[in-house]
């Protein structure tokens, strides 16, 4: 279907022929100076066609034109450890990595946060759409999805329209594709209030044999796009609606939004899978960001050769679309396959079956250059690796924020600490009402997280865990977490908390962690403090990888995170998988026996800063965020790894934010099993009072419950592998939290504190169905 003939289309003769036409390449997202380095690429002005592709690919969204310099690191600090499971790395639409017995796991996450300001149920749901099809396109099933979220105050007379509509979002599109939602965050704070984020993880498993990539390669090969009809939704959305900031006068880019449709997605995967299995596509390409931009150009690029595409051939919902407008568009559910000559007919016979349009656009061809025509007049000729990988590199300007050292001179250990068992109460029950550490039911009871039948563990539980093989029980774990309070502070420091803790999220469940894929969320990279706390926190994250072991296999960067000249807090979000070998072995987060010792592994010390007891009972941000020891939660998870091997301990949950308080209220809430603790020896050994014992954020703590039966074996465990351990109580057959002379909670008080929060904003819990 063609586009209205009223339309002239500008031509490679006709580019050459009128050099001095002026185009509007500033309000396509482009600087003077691009433009006028496409110009030298090409040796004369772009067409609109080729001014449209090179505007979204060279955009920050696309190219990482900000982020290059300071990525490399992730490439650059790698050990053979890091490599020995490593199958697939950055570059690629997701990393794999090797989990054993012939099986692969491929997982990322990705942004999509200004969409989900402007249009939030869309915004999310599409977010979800393109991050599963990047999975599909490495030749996997998707098994998974998780979702990190990042609102405005929990007051604020937005949120709610907000966190409605990306909830909504993120379950109408998660459930109707069938796949469960395991895991994730959800964090309320006034600085995203006009820039809320909304990242988005999915996983896949396959066999190691069933790994594509998507390189365009064998001349004479076909160019195929089979999946949803292109329309005008999304166009733009790469270049300048996620490569820009609002403005004060907020949300104006509404025709920047894509549509989804999770059925066509649904369909979809199952054609591809087919797809896959008969051996009838030499590589795939899910069009996201960019469209048919990205794909023709990164697919020829990675491949090493060209490609000749007939853009006329495209099917459309909107025929009134221009060239340019179908080459821009983000149009979901759409994928771009090579296919053999000899192999069209059987894939053109799977997709019918399927019920999925297909339109054979071109073909690959030897010469290096990616070359798009028109009606038969060639409308885009270029290198397609000037357009797709040879993007400009900024080395922006970066500059030590002028209001740091007075932020971090601010100490949280200068708040009063209360000595009064009342007040440590009150103070107790403020946290475990407060938005960010509340029950997240109201969220995770719209997400169905068993669906597929695989789920091992979920929401409340420290991790997601996900079955991979029914008969040997192999699975994976996976946790992500960020703290952008903690980046405020010292963004090094910050993005190395962020990946310890979700690799000591993942350890607690038995697993062993094995590779990181993370979402870079932050202001503008024109501004210079922004810079440095983007490089501040790219080689804080990558140090800690190279120490831990534990490879970047890819994920995304999402710039202009700001309202006006207010960036976000840095919000690196770290994803950690970890490779469980039997998931009949995972351990839960809370007690489910009484009369079983309660452990703390770990030291406590006086580290308040950026903590959510600062933020809850004094609304105060300053100082520095807890130290991070990465040898400590080396050897932590290998104790815990040890220990559930040896099957003495029965539930693992990690102490972050909120500290213990926080840790033992989930841990009574979890199954409703009660515990008496005590405080006095935590206190004398680290030399700390009550409320820091409680309240402390200190890195490299996780409790446990370990049978009175298994106690020795356990203390031993932990002798012989010097990891500090205290026992600090018991669980017990009443359903009480009893702090030893400071006071006690039932564990109903505890639930009806924690539970009614988000409720009390958003409405009513979607109830669970009852069997």
């Amino acid at each position: 279907m063609r586009v209205s003939t009223e339309h002239v289309v500008d031509t490679v003769a006709n580019a050459a022929a009128t050099p001095e036409k002026e185009q509007p390449y500033e309000a396509l997202g482009l600087k003077a100076d691009e433009y006028a380095k496409i110009r030298e690429i090409l040796g004369r002005r772009p067409t609109s066609g080729e001014l449209a592709m090179y505007s979204v690919m060279w955009s920050e969204h696309c190219s990482y034109k900000s982020s290059k310099k300071y990525l490399r690191q992730f490439g650059q600090k790698v050990s053979d450890e890091m490599r020995e499971r490593l199958m697939v790395g950055m570059g690629q639409n997701a990393g794999v990595v090797d989990v054993g017995e012939g099986w692969a796991v491929t997982f990322k996450v990705e942004s999509h946060n200004h969409p989900s300001y402007i249009e939030p149920f869309q915004g999310a749901a599409t977010g979800v759409g393109g991050i599963v099809r990047d999975i599909i396109s490495m030749g996997a099933r998707p098994v998974a999805v998780m979702d990190q979220l990042r609102f405005g105050a929990i007051d604020h007379p937005d949120t709610a329209r907000v966190v409605h509509g990306v909830v909504s979002g993120i379950s109408s599109y998660g459930n109707c594709l069938g796949l469960p939602n395991i895991g994730g965050e959800t964090v309320f704070d006034s600085v995203y209030q006009a820039n809320p984020l909304v990242n988005a993880l999915a996983v896949g498993v396959m066999r190691h044999e069933d790994i594509r990539l998507a390189n365009a390669t064998g001349a004479g090969n076909k160019v195929v796009l089979f999946g949803a009809r292109t329309g005008g939704d999304g166009i733009g959305g790469a270049s300048i609606l996620a490569s820009d900031s609002f403005s004060d006068g907020g949300p104006t880019k509404r025709p920047a939004v894509q549509v989804g449709d999770p059925f066509a997605e649904k369909v979809l995967i199952e054609c591809c899978m087919e797809l896959y299995r008969n051996d009838l596509v030499e590589a795939i390409q899910d069009l996201g960001a960019a469209g048919i931009s990205c794909a023709t150009s990164e697919l020829a690029a990675n491949g090493g050769s060209g490609m000749r595409v007939e853009l006329t051939n495209v099917l459309l919902r909107d025929p009134s679309l221009t060239a340019e407008e179908i080459l821009m568009s983000e149009s979901q559910e759409r994928m771009m396959a090579i296919v053999s000559p000899a192999k069209l007919d059987a894939f053109l016979d799977v997709v019918r079956k399927w019920e999925v349009e297909t339109s054979v656009l071109g073909e690959v061809t030897g010469d290096g250059r990616l070359v798009i025509t028109w009606d038969g007049e060639t409308i885009v000729d270029v290198d397609p690796s000037t357009v797709a990988v040879d993007g400009p590199v900024y080395d922006r300007p970066v500059a030590y924020p002028t209001w740091i050292d007075a932020l971090r001179d601010d100490s949280a250990s200068a708040l009063p600490r209360p000595t009064d068992p009342a007040a440590l109460k009150d103070q107790f029950a403020k946290l475990v009402a407060s938005p960010n550490l509340a029950d997240t039911s109201w969220i995770t009871n719209q997400y169905d997280y068993y669906v597929l039948g695989n789920t091992a563990l979920s929401f409340p539980d420290d991790a997601g865990m996900i079955r991979v093989d029914e008969e040997s029980g192999l699975g994976f774990a996976i946790a992500t977490d960020a703290n952008g309070r903690y980046c405020q502070l010292d963004p090094y420091r910050g993005a190395q908390l962020a990946l310890a803790e979700a690799y000591r999220n993942v350890a607690v469940t038995g697993a062993t962690p094995a590779a990181v894929t993370d979402c870079l969320n932050f202001g503008s990279p024109e501004n210079p403090e922004v810079m440095w706390q983007f490089s501040q926190a790219v080689e804080g994250l990558s140090d800690a990888c190279l120490e831990l072991g534990v490879p970047v296999t890819g994920g995304n960067v999402s710039f202009y995170n700001q309202t006006g000249d207010t960036p976000i807090h840095p919000t690196p979000v770290v994803g950690v998988l970890g490779i469980m070998e039997d998931v009949s072995r995972r351990v839960p987060s809370g007690w489910q026996d009484p009369g079983q010792n309660i452990y703390l592994l770990g030291v406590t010390a006086t580290e308040l800063g950026g903590s959510a007891w600062a933020d809850v009972v004094h609304g105060h941000l300053g100082g520095l965020p807890p130290a991070v020891d990465l040898d400590a939660e080396k050897r932590l998870a290998g104790l815990l790894r040890a220990a559930n091997d040896e099957w003495l301990i029965s539930s693992a949950h990690d102490l972050s934010e909120g500290g213990l308080a926080q840790a033992l209220a989930e841990c009574v809430m979890r199954f409703g099993v009660g515990a008496r603790v005590w405080l006095t020896e935590l206190m004398e050994r680290d030399g700390v009072d009550a409320a820091t014992a409680l309240f402390s954020e200190s890195t490299g703590r996780v409790l446990v419950s370990v049978p009175r039966e298994d106690d020795v074996k356990f203390r031993g465990l932990c002798a012989g592998r010097q990891y500090p351990v205290l026992r600090i109580g018991v669980t017990d057959t009443v359903p009480n939290l009893e702090v030893q002379d400071q006071f006690t909670f039932s564990v109903a008080e505890l639930r009806q504190l924690s539970t009614s929060t988000l409720p009390a904003h958003f409405g009513a819990t979607v109830a669970e169905p009852v069997v």
